[in-house]
């Protein structure tokens, strides 16, 4: 009977060996992405390993309707935020803007009107690029926007305002405060897709209202110089057209 168990114990031992030898690259694999979970320790091309093919497989459909390469040479996002939508725009190289697809922003504070100071919770408006992807942010991914840009900066002077303020991100989950939370699945294409066509060549335009609709007009009255730059906001929206 001893004997009968030592051959048993012995046979469950090999099996074991034989089993961890066999998967010992996957193991290795896996416990190299938990412990990248655990600490917090992603870089970007990490996060394009684990999401990229995702994000593909979503968003070549949209690619191929606006008829642009995936990935582009440039992509634009969009932001209104009265309707809290955001849209996408990708052209192939001297190509024309495209329309790509609609997003919903599920969370951005403040009102309509420009950005101001720090703490008054208002998401920018204006037209940004990007700074920066964060592959380890608190709200999954985000996108950094180069908040104050040059014209924050000159209207801040003539006002004599200070402390502008900053970090204003795209970013997932669905709660921000000065930010548009996106949701993970949203700013994992954001993310992957800037990371893709590389941050110099992503425009970001946030606007209060849709300028290309005749209705919109101006709600705003305050700052003064606002009216300049909400012009400015409706000579950027021309490029960009749904359906052309």
């Amino acid at each position: 009977m001893k004997r009968n168990r030592r051959v048993l114990l012995v046979g469950i031992i090999a099996v074991v060996v034989l089993a961890a030898v066999a998967s010992f690259v996957p193991m290795r694999s896996t416990l190299k992405y938990l412990w990248r979970k655990a600490s917090r320790e992603y870089s970007v091309s990490t996060r394009l390993e684990q999401f990229g093919h995702y994000v593909k497989e979503r968003l070549e459909p949209s690619f191929a309707a606006g008829g642009v390469k995936y990935p582009p040479a440039d992509l634009a996002l969009v932001a209104f935020k009265d309707s809290r939508i955001l849209e996408m725009y990708a052209r192939d190289q001297g190509q024309p803007w495209k329309f790509i697809k609609s997003y919903a922003v599920l969370a951005a504070s403040g009102k309509l009107g420009p950005k101001l100071k720090e703490g008054d919770h208002q998401v920018p408006e204006g037209v940004y690029r990007l700074e920066s992807l964060n592959p380890n942010s608190r709200f999954h991914l985000s996108l950094r926007l180069n908040y104050p840009n040059d014209f924050d900066r000159r209207m801040a002077k003539v006002d004599g305002r200070t402390r502008l303020g900053s970090d204003i991100m795209i970013h997932g989950r669905s709660v921000s405060i000065g930010c548009l939370a996106m949701g993970d699945e949203a700013a994992e294409d954001l993310f992957v897709l800037s990371a893709l066509v590389k941050t110099e060549r992503v425009k970001v335009v946030i606007c209060p209202m849709d300028f290309r609709i005749e209705a919109a007009v101006n709600l705003i009255e305050e700052p003064s110089w606002v009216g300049e730059l909400y012009g400015m906001l409706r000579k950027e929206l021309h490029q960009f057209r749904k359906g052309t």
